[in-house]
């Protein structure tokens, strides 16, 4: 009897476990502007975790920064830690950032303003050369952060 109280025990347990984390799955569609003006989220928190769009360099007027890679780069990243702010995270929780690029030979300006924006450790990151960037634009950077 005593073994099928702590069966019973143990079933009823991970069928809690169980429920809790179907609810702790389901995505929150974040929309910190308003009404998205492209298809997709500008990010999307699920089990604590941050999925960013790709952001790329324009200003408020959806225009791309004049100046090159390198103001590209830092609008770009500004974006980012934009997103992040207003959905409750910040720049010290991305854990993994993947970089795309119109011209892998921009790669050592775009990192250098990049590594200023992750002076305590840097995330896990992936580059690679990319053509068709959205406006013709010359860099393109998505992040994933701890909510």
């Amino acid at each position: 009897m005593r073994r099928l109280l702590v069966a019973l025990a143990c079933l009823g347990s991970a069928a809690c476990s169980s429920a809790t984390r179907a609810g702790a799955g389901t995505p929150e569609f974040l929309t910190p502007y308003g009404t998205p003006q492209y298809p997709f989220s500008p990010a999307v928190r699920v089990n604590g975790m941050l999925y960013l769009a790709g952001q790329i360099g324009t200003d408020s007027s959806g225009r791309l920064v004049p100046g090159g890679i390198e103001a590209e780069t830092r609008q770009t990243l500004e974006n980012i830690r934009d997103v992040l702010q207003r959905t409750g995270s910040s720049m010290e929780r991305v854990v993994k950032c993947t970089v795309m690029m119109a011209d892998m030979k921009e790669w050592p300006a775009m990192n250098a303003v990049y590594a200023r924006y992750f002076p305590r450790s840097f995330p896990a990151r992936s580059a690679f050369g990319s053509t068709g960037l959205a406006l013709g634009a010359r860099v393109e950077i998505e992040c994933l952060a701890a909510a």
